[in-house]
């Protein structure tokens, strides 16, 4: 991995995981101790990026399959690293992404059954040297998830499910086994905790993680 300034921490999981919530909690610990941070998110975190969101998650491009849908990625998560990431990192800044390359793997990887060869050539052209320095996997059982996200829309008034949401619990399935087969095969990159924890014991345990790796203070208060 090149060296650079700043570092790269992305996470990952399935539909209401809570990865919005950790890494909201993991930056607040990290700006209190002084570091810049930039949160961002994927299919997004530039403009051109945002726009193409909103196409991939209303179904407009899952009609032309599950190929098209990973181009579209990939030139949202180009323009990402091209505008967001990379200048970040450059300055020294910290960067917390909800959504990386890993959920292409799994959700047009094994989801939509496209070979593993086409999405890591999609990778290596796209993301080349940029990957993650650490990636947080909240895993946690499909049926928890969906019943989380089905709540949250609940909450949000004129919310409505989004085109993966919307998937059958047999996908959800696939995509779990997905993510803690890529953990399992990348354990210097990726950590996996339990989403089922209440959210200050799970922010607790990943900051025990992130103060340890980058010897950081360990003892920072979990609350925001």
């Amino acid at each position: 991995m090149v060296a650079r300034a700043g570092k790269f921490i992305t996470f990952e999981g399935g539909e209401g995981a809570g990865k919005s919530t950790q890494v909201r909690l993991l930056a607040n610990r990290l700006q209190r101790l002084g570091k810049q941070i930039v949160m961002t998110r994927e299919p997004g975190g530039s403009v051109k990026a945002e726009a193409i969101r909103k196409l991939l998650l209303d179904g407009r491009i899952a009609r032309f399959g599950a190929f098209a849908e990973a181009l579209m990625f990939s030139i949202a998560r180009d323009d990402h690293l091209e505008t967001v990431i990379r200048p970040a990192l450059d300055k020294g800044n910290w960067v917390i992404c909800d959504r990386f390359m890993d959920s292409t793997m799994a959700y047009q990887g094994a989801g939509g059954n496209l070979p593993e060869s086409l999405i890591r050539g999609l990778e290596r052209t796209v993301v080349g040297d940029t990957r993650p320095d650490l990636t947080i996997l909240i895993d946690l059982p499909p049926s928890v998830g969906i019943e989380r996200a089905r709540a949250r829309l609940q909450q949000n008034s004129g919310g409505k499910t989004d085109r993966f949401e919307a998937m059958d619990m047999a996908f959800h399935e696939k995509l779990r086994q997905a993510f803690l087969d890529i953990a399992k095969n990348n354990p210097e990159r990726i950590s996996v905790f339990d989403g089922e924890l209440p959210p200050d014991e799970l922010a607790k345990q990943i900051w025990e993680l992130v103060s340890k790796r980058y010897s950081l203070a360990p003892k920072l208060s979990a609350r925001t």
